[in-house]
């Protein structure tokens, strides 16, 4: 599916109260003139985006409702996979519509953008945070010197950055944080960002997969081939970039898909991003409940997602019933996905694999 001109155009933004009394929450309000306020108890709870019709209505959803509210809790979150930690979100949700992604079943249906508007606090929690760590004692997968905080668990910063300064402000607030770097996987590419100066302190990771199968379940993204033409250029500007091969979806042509995608970014990328190029690889995660809920607003994409003969159910660390490919094929999937990629890229090191 083709990425619409205009990705987000807010014609309706619920608001918590308080979010006028911050210069961010101000800002935005301002960019959007003409569209309708509506002010809600909590960003968590609006019940007119919890309404089923709306799975009729996905995309417009996305493309026409942004919510404004205050982010309460600063905690970080142990991680140890893309990141040391989870700092606290920025924002929420995302314009674009993968069929696979987790975060549309935590708040409504379609779960447009949520901005949080009090991001001073939030950089000040990451920099006590990071300050009271002090220096990383050794390295690890994640990083060799510093502490990783992911910044974009829930949402596209990219997209996020068409709405808010709020990520050129995390940008600027990892510069100034020893020891300290900030990571956010992407499927859109902003050529904004390049202007943000990172200075090696924040990590891009652009999320790749076959272009046949991206066309169906990656709904409103940049296409895989402006993804890679993209990395050289943000390590050029001073960004780390790492690509994250996800999510690996098993089917009949899999090889043959993969190992052309692996041919076209290897013949793509500069010395400079080859020399600092890492990745990460994770299979595909369903649920039956998101099954369900696409059935309603893109049933096609289920085709790939939705293998009962392939997959199994598994609780997730949150506690979530999950469909995963069986134990015993996916070791042997992902051995061959691992020599497929190391045949095609062994400069390219798999920081984890799962």
């Amino acid at each position: 599916m083709a990425l619409p001109r205009t990705l987000i155009e807010p014609r309706l933004i619920y608001l918590e109260p308080g979010v006028r009394a911050f210069p961010r929450g101000a800002e935005v309000l301002a960019r959007f003139p003409d569209a309708e306020q509506v002010e809600v108890a909590s960003h968590w709870k609006i019940p007119e985006l919890g309404d089923p019709a709306l799975a009729e209505d996905w995309l417009r959803v996305k493309r026409e409702i942004l919510v404004l509210g205050v982010k309460k809790g600063l905690a970080m979150r142990p991680n140890g996979r893309s990141a040391d930690f989870i700092a606290p979100s920025t924002s929420n949700g995302c314009a674009m519509a993968c069929a696979y992604c987790y975060v549309g079943r935590r708040k409504g249906y379609a779960n447009p953008i949520s901005v949080f508007v009090n991001i001073d606090e939030i950089t000040r929690a990451i920099g006590r945070h990071a300050a009271r760590l002090g220096p990383k004692p050794e390295p690890n997968s994640i990083d060799p010197r510093d502490w990783v905080y992911d910044l974009g668990e829930n949402g596209d910063l990219s997209v996020d950055a068409l709405l808010s300064d709020n990520v050129r402000d995390l940008v600027a607030a990892f510069r100034t944080i020893p020891g300290a770097k900030g990571s956010f996987a992407t499927k859109y590419v902003n050529r904004d960002l390049l202007g943000y100066d990172p200075q090696g302190r924040t990590r891009i990771r652009f999320s790749l997969m076959p272009e046949t199968i991206a066309r169906v379940v990656d709904v409103r993204t940049s296409a895989m081939s402006e993804r890679i033409a993209a990395i050289n250029d943000f390590v050029a500007a001073g960004y780390e970039v790492h690509v994250n091969f996800s999510p690996v979806i098993v089917h009949e042509h899999w090889e043959a898909e993969w190992k052309a995608l692996f041919a076209e970014l290897d013949a793509a990328l500069s010395p400079a991003a080859r020399a600092q190029l890492k990745c990460e690889v994770i299979f595909l995660t369903h649920n039956e409940a998101l099954h369900d809920l696409n059935l309603r607003w893109h049933p096609r994409a289920e085709e790939w997602l939705w293998r009962p003969d392939l997959q199994e159910q598994k609780w997730s660390q949150s506690g979530m019933r999950n469909l995963r490919y069986k134990a015993g094929w996916k070791r042997q999937w992902l051995d061959r996905f691992l020599s497929w990629l190391g045949e095609a890229m062994p400069y390219c090191e798999v920081r984890y694999a799962f």
